[in-house]
């Protein structure tokens, strides 16, 4: 399995150096050369599986031979084995035909944690056989940071740096980054915004010198892997619904464009999905690019959904690369306009996009609402990223089965939770003491000469 770059001029990579690599060195995205094809078939024996199993299955293609198949199975079992629930991503049912895939079960209660927990594991197994050490720095609006602290802390080849935007995360998601007290993890809060943050990674990646000197490895979305690790619960879910002799739709909350992404590669490997519904929040540049062709940046708006307050959606390169007729050199181009502000999607581009996703638009007041209507005709509590999905996705209900993507526990933004159904969500147990937790964090400026700077001096003591 070779690995190429979505701007057509970084070195061909296995698995493991894209995993390793992140972004590659032409500032594009790793993507696979070619999609494995599942037949119905072997598709169809994956029901009734153990989700590890699944994930074997769906995965194993793409790993070439980086893990032995015993290794592989190994990794699973470590990654998925601190999930509070044995389904690891079960199903609900919220009324006819719209069921909502629970997948914040794992340590931090979000859906990074299925890749996060993985890609952690899948690392410091590769590094363990070299002896070697790397960096990752990593940009987050919430969620991702979080994981990532939960997955890396206490590994022994990796040092761990998070970037998140001071004051613009909810107090859940700061102190499950700022309460870990290993050593080899850092939660920075930065000046700015989540793209700002985005943008100071992605220049540390195009700074050769310093990327090479402390070995920097990125584990963002732009992370392949992490996209890889999110196609599995698509099955999962799929099959649990009647799949491959069913189809089935999926409702997505997304910033990012990396989750709905790892949906678009389950239809290209043969899952059978009749709908790809992005759903955005205020801070609604997706669906803005679908409906108008023009993706053109506005300034983030905060929202209650913080963790899609987002205008720069990396992973929507990936998905511009295939509409593009897999064309780098114009995947660059548009990626230079976008320094400007934006571009303008070309008409072939755009009427494969359509035809491969749809879209929604959810507002703060419907994104309440949502929350208190589903609670009274349901009982579910829904956080406020799942309510935006949850909303788009009953725009979008026919015949065919929907799935929304429930991303985060609602006791991740309680404030909101709470402002909109009168009930404070509680922690799980296993996270009660949270508050009581003492805090370890640094405030920085955006200013990448000072984060090399800083990062030098951690990664030297």
């Amino acid at each position: 399995m070779r690995y190429i770059s979505t701007r057509g001029a970084a070195p061909v990579l296995n698995f493991g150096e894209a995993m390793m690599t992140g972004l590659a060195r032409d500032g594009g995205l790793y993507v696979p050369e070619t999609v494995p094809v599942m037949m119905r078939e072997d598709i169809a024996a994956l029901a009734g599986l153990p989700y590890e199993d699944i994930a074997y299955r769906v995965m194993r293609p793409f790993l070439g031979d980086i893990f032995s198949d015993a290794e592989f199975r190994s990794l699973l079992t470590k990654a998925y084995a601190n999930f509070g629930h044995t389904a690891r991503a079960p199903l609900v049912q919220l009324g006819p035909n719209h069921f909502l895939l629970e997948l914040f079960h794992g340590p931090t209660l979000a859906f990074k944690d299925f890749a996060m927990q993985l890609i952690g594991q899948m690392m410091q197994a590769a590094l363990a056989k070299t002896g070697e050490r790397i960096t990752i720095v990593g940009a987050t609006s919430g969620d991702t940071g979080s994981a990532a602290m939960e997955a890396f802390r206490g590994l022994a080849n990796v040092d761990l740096f998070i970037l998140y935007p001071h004051g613009r995360v909810s107090d859940v998601q700061r102190r499950q980054m700022t309460t870990p007290s290993e050593a080899n993890v850092h939660a920075l809060a930065m000046d700015g915004d989540f793209d700002d943050c985005q943008a100071r990674v992605k220049d540390m990646f195009n700074d050769f010198a310093f990327r090479d000197g402390v070995r920097l490895a990125g584990v963002n979305s732009i992370n392949w892997a992490r996209v890889l690790a999110q196609v599995v619960y698509y099955f999962s879910s799929a099959l649990s619904l009647g799949a491959p002799y069913r189809e089935v739709s999926f409702t997505v909350p997304t910033g990012n464009f990396g989750d709905i992404f790892a949906g678009y590669i389950a239809r290209k490997m043969g899952l059978p999905i009749a709908q790809l519904v992005i759903a955005t929040n205020q801070n609604d540049i997706l669906d803005r690019a679908l409906k108008s062709g023009d993706y053109t940046t506005n300034g983030v708006k905060p929202s209650i959904s913080p963790s899609m307050d987002i205008q720069v959606s990396s992973n929507f390169e990936r998905a511009l690369f295939d509409a593009y007729g897999r064309d780098g050199a114009a995947v660059a181009a548009l990626m230079a306009e976008l320094k400007s502000g934006g571009f303008h999607i070309s008409q072939g581009a755009l009427q494969m996009l359509r035809q491969t996703f749809t879209s929604g638009r959810c507002s703060e007041d419907e994104t309440s609402a949502t929350i208190a209507r589903t609670y009274t005709e349901t009982g579910e509590i829904l956080c406020p990223h799942s309510a935006v999905g949850v909303k788009v996705a009953a725009e979008h209900l026919g015949t065919t089965p929907m799935i929304t993507l429930a991303t985060a526990h609602p006791a991740k933004f309680p404030d909101a939770v709470q402002a909109a159904m009168g009930t404070r969500p509680g922690l799980p147990p296993r996270m009660a003491d949270l508050f009581d937790r003492p805090e370890r964090v640094t405030r920085v400026t955006n200013d990448l000469g000072a984060l090399q700077a800083l990062i030098r001096e951690r990664i030297a003591r």
